[in-house]
């Protein structure tokens, strides 16, 4: 009888026990499944490559401050400490203000120029989940020269409007993340000029572009970025913008040390207005920092 009773218990306790088990095992296989895409993330450190825009964005609600710092010209020599002694300075602004939207505002010591642009992703490339191969986004800025008006418009015998200071520029950015150590994006755009030098001297200028990144250890990748202008748009002191440059990684800090032949940190200087030749020496050395904070937490998605 006792033996009876005990087996029953037993079996009772099993029949019990067994579906909780079972439950767990199935909550413990649904929590790693993953909820939606899993999109590609780190192509680059940062928003930006070096001057130009990456195919990152600042996550939402996420304020990036920038600050971009070209030195004058290495071949300027020892009198010129090598073009420490001059240089030309960008504070900057990002917000996240969605998953996908990107906005942010600058204040340039070149020509004393104020910049701003919109970025978005149209397109996000994805590890699981879906079957994009690549990101699309697209970037649309403008920049306002604000120097004296004396010195911006000399020529009293002419008529001056305030919308001869503006420029604006648009971008495409198609961009792949093709393993851990190599990421590769195409930025084929339009700059547009209110007021050129002369007839002779295009207002829209398009270019057809492409920066790189490799990474070479955990903190550490080399970048590169070319735009090409395209031929008989600009005047002849002007060249195409090339630069080269290291991503350093510290906690929350981003260091971007790198060399360029551009000075103007905005769309309409280092496309339109770069002067420097890398076969002659006039290269920038510079650099970007980025700190990065949370300024609003968006609420977690109902599942």
């Amino acid at each position: 009888m006792h033996m009876t009773m005990m087996r029953n218990a037993l079996l009772f306790i099993a029949l019990l026990t067994t579906p909780l088990l079972a439950q767990e095992d199935l909550l413990d296989l649904l929590g790693e499944e993953p909820d939606g895409p899993q999109y590609t993330i780190a192509s680059f450190k940062t928003t930006r490559v070096i001057n130009g825009h990456s195919l990152e964005n600042t996550a939402h609600g996420v304020l990036d401050f920038k600050v971009g710092h070209r030195f004058g010209e290495i071949n300027g020599g020892a009198n010129e400490f090598f073009g420490l002694d001059n240089a030309t300075t960008r504070l900057g602004f990002d917000y996240g203000a969605t998953d996908r939207l990107m906005i942010g505002i600058g204040r340039s010591s070149y020509q004393k120029t104020v910049d701003g642009f919109a970025k978005y992703k149209f397109l996000q490339q994805c590890d699981e989940g879906c079957a994009m191969p690549v990101t699309l986004a697209l970037v649309a800025a403008s920049s306002i020269n604000t120097t004296q008006t004396s010195d911006f418009w000399p020529d009293t015998t002419k008529e001056y409007y305030f919308t001869h200071r503006m420029a604006y520029s648009f971008q495409l950015i198609v961009g792949r993340k093709f393993s851990e150590r190599l990421s590769f994006q195409l930025n084929p755009g339009l700059v547009h000029r209110n007021l050129v030098e002369d007839t002779s001297v295009k207002n829209d200028v398009m270019h057809i572009s492409g920066a790189g990144r490799v990474k070479l250890s955990k903190r550490v990748a080399l970048n590169a970025e070319y735009f090409y202008v395209l031929p008989d748009q600009i005047a002849e002191e002007f060249h195409n913008s090339l630069s080269l440059g290291f991503d350093i990684e510290t906690g929350g800090h981003v260091f971007q040390l790198h060399f360029t032949n551009s000075r103007g940190q905005f769309e309409r200087a280092y496309i339109t207005e770069t002067t420097g030749e890398w076969g002659d020496g006039d290269i920038h050395f510079g650099f970007n920092i980025s700190r990065v904070f949370t300024v609003h937490r968006p609420k977690p998605k109902e599942i």
